[in-house]
């Protein structure tokens, strides 16, 4: 089990491509490390994160107007890559959300498999406050998670949603006292983690599809999933373990 935290607590822990590029590698490191399990990503205090870096959006108000669209092309390509990574990781991914989670902050923590919160914890779309809208996959996670009205409504007012309500309308999974936060996200990514790794990994990767798919398609993919893990070694000691377990006695 491996934990992330988003270290810039000067700046509240705000991406900038320096972020950007190290959590990537992070993710990289656990996707191809059999032996880490599962992820829980959060922020050094006092902010989960505060989403993106205002000095990098000043600087690139001041590029050319030739190059602003390109550049900026770019660079989203290559912010989607990373939260790609992150959603798509073959292992349970849990954001334990220390503080402030706004704007790509609060992305960050929505594509993740699970939330836990801090009772000091809050969530906030702030994109439109900045005349943007949710490019971190918000527009994507938020109505799977609280329905597309709600999803509207917290886009199009930003407003924060506190810990209690975030649990209250499902944006968060859990809230515990802060001080308990990481050893409570810990044991769950620990508890989640301990299965299967094959098994888990094709599961996540169907259900997570699941919403575009027909039921047809789900079968289907269901299949060949399940065909795969008839030829693996966890599962065939599963079975053995199963069958030469101790006989019950009367």
């Amino acid at each position: 089990m491996a934990v992330a935290t988003l270290n810039r607590p000067e700046v509240r822990n705000a991406v900038d491509e320096r972020i950007r590029s190290g959590l990537e590698a992070i993710l990289e490191q656990v996707a191809d490390d059999p032996n880490v399990r599962a992820l829980v990503l959060t922020g050094k205090d006092p902010a989960f994160c505060a989403g993106g870096d205002i000095s990098a959006m000043r600087t690139r108000m001041g590029a050319p107007a030739g190059q602003l669209a390109g550049s900026g092309w770019i660079r989203q390509r290559r912010l989607h890559g990373m939260i790609g990574m992150l959603h798509t990781l073959e292992k349970p991914t849990i954001a334990a959300v220390n503080g402030a989670a706004a704007g790509l902050g609060m992305d960050l923590a929505l594509c993740c498999d699970f939330i836990v919160a801090s009772e000091q914890a809050f969530f906030t779309m702030s994109y439109l406050q900045r005349g943007l809208i949710p490019d971190g996959g918000g527009l994507y996670f938020l109505p799977r998670r609280v329905g597309l009205p709600r999803a509207k409504e917290l886009i199009f007012s930003a407003r924060r949603v506190m810990a209690d309500e975030a649990l209250k309308i499902g944006l968060a999974d859990r809230v515990v006292p802060h001080q308990d936060l990481i050893a409570n996200a810990v044991d769950w990514a620990t508890e989640l983690g301990g299965g299967n790794s094959t098994a888990l990994a094709l599961s996540k990767a169907i259900i997570d599809q699941t919403f575009e798919l027909t039921a047809e398609q789900a079968f289907a993919l269901g299949a060949q999933a399940q065909a795969i893990c008839y030829t693996t070694d966890e599962h065939h000691a599963a079975v053995a373990a199963f069958l030469n377990r101790p006989a019950k006695t009367k």
